[in-house]
C-alpha cells in the first residue's frame, strides 16, 4: 500500500514537472529583435516586433526613443497566424541606446517586449593614410541640350497660350457674327410646349418620379413669374398661392379660387414626392399632369381696357 502511493507520487511529480518545462518551452506571446547589435553612425538596422497572435492586436507607435531615429515605420505583415511589424532605425550619434520596452495590447490585455541595447560607433578615419590632392580650379562643363530643356519648354507654352487666346478669341468673334436671335414663345405658349417636352422624356414611367415632379412644378412656376411678373421660382409653395390669392382678391388675374386650390393641392403634392420621398400611383400622377395644364390655361393675367378714342368723324356720324 505504502508502495501504491510512492508510486503515485513519482507519477504526479513527472507529470507536473512535464507541464513546467512544457509551460517554459511556449514561445512568448510578443517578441522583439533587432539584425545586428553594433552599428556605425548613419548606418540602418532593422527592429522587428513578432506577436503570436492576429485578432485584437494593437501595436502603439514606436516611442520613448532616445540617441535612435525611425527611418521608416513599415507595414504590419501577417504570416502563419502571426503579425510581424518592422522599423528600420539609425542613429547620428555614437554611444550605447536602449530601445526601450514596447507596449503590445492583445485581446485589451498588457505585454511588454524585451528593451534592446544598440551600440553606435564613430567611423574612424586615418589621415596620416589618406592621400592628399592639390585643390583643382573651377572649370565649367560644355552645355548640352538638357541646359536649354526649360527654355524649350517655356517656349512651347508660350506659344500653346498664345495659340489658345487666339483661338478663343477668333470662336468668340464667330459666334457674336452667327448669332441669331431667336424670339420667346408667349408664356403660355411655352409652357404648353414644355408640357409636351416632358411627357416625351418618360421620367415617371422609368422610375424618376421626383424629377418629374420637379420639371413639372418648374413649368408652372416658369409660366407665372413670366405671365403675372411675380418671383414664382424663388418662392415656397404657401408664399406663391398667397401672393395668387391677393392677385385673385384684387382682380388682377383673371381666374377662380378652385384653380388657386388646384395648384396649392398640385404644389403640395410634388413636395411630398421631392421631400417626403412619397410616391404616388400611375393614374395620380397622370391627373396632375392634366390639371397642370388646366392651371395654365386658367390662370391669367387681367387685361387693362384701352378706352376708346372717338375721332370727330364718329362724332358727326
Amino acid at each position: 500500500m505504502v508502495r501504491i502511493k510512492q508510486m503515485k507520487k513519482q507519477i504526479l511529480s513527472l507529470f507536473l514537472c512535464i507541464s513546467a518545462i512544457a509551460f517554459a518551452q511556449q514561445k512568448p506571446m510578443v517578441k522583439a529583435e533587432i539584425d545586428t547589435t553594433n552599428i556605425r553612425i548613419g548606418e540602418q538596422f532593422e527592429y522587428k516586433i513578432t506577436v503570436q497572435d492576429t485578432a485584437n492586436v494593437i501595436i502603439p507607435k514606436l516611442e520613448n526613443l532616445i540617441g535612435v531615429e525611425i527611418v521608416e515605420d513599415k507595414k504590419i505583415d501577417t504570416i502563419k497566424n502571426q503579425l510581424i511589424k518592422r522599423y528600420i532605425l539609425t542613429s547620428f550619434d555614437s554611444g550605447a541606446y536602449y530601445i526601450p520596452q514596447q507596449q503590445i495590447f492583445i485581446k485589451q490585455r498588457l505585454h511588454l517586449t524585451d528593451s534592446l541595447l544598440i551600440k553606435v560607433a564613430t567611423v574612424a578615419v586615418d589621415t596620416t593614410k589618406q592621400k592628399m590632392f592639390p585643390i583643382k580650379a573651377i572649370q565649367s562643363e560644355p552645355y548640352v541640350f538638357d541646359d536649354y530643356k526649360k527654355y524649350v519648354w517655356y517656349g512651347v507654352i508660350a506659344l500653346l497660350i498664345i495659340g489658345l487666346i487666339l483661338y478663343f478669341a477668333f470662336k468668340k468673334k464667330k459666334e457674336e457674327m452667327e448669332e441669331v436671335v431667336i424670339p420667346s414663345l408667349p408664356p403660355f405658349e411655352e409652357a404648353i410646349q414644355k408640357f409636351h417636352e416632358l411627357d416625351e422624356k418618360l421620367l415617371w414611367q422609368n422610375n424618376q418620379v421626383k424629377e418629374y415632379y420637379s420639371e413639372l412644378t418648374g413649368i408652372i412656376r416658369g409660366f407665372i413669374e413670366r405671365e403675372l411678373k411675380v418671383p414664382a421660382l424663388e418662392s415656397t409653395t404657401d408664399e406663391l398661392i398667397e401672393t395668387l390669392t391677393d392677385f385673385n382678391d384684387s382682380e388682377s388675374i383673371s381666374t377662380t379660387k378652385e384653380t388657386i386650390k388646384k395648384l396649392r393641392d398640385l404644389l403640395r403634392e410634388a413636395d411630398f414626392v421631392k421631400f417626403a420621398k412619397s410616391n404616388p400611383l400611375s393614374q395620380q400622377i397622370e391627373f396632375n399632369r392634366k390639371e397642370a395644364e388646366e392651371i395654365v390655361t386658367e390662370l391669367t393675367p387681367v387685361k387693362e381696357e384701352v378706352p376708346e378714342i372717338k375721332t370727330e368723324h364718329d362724332e358727326l356720324e
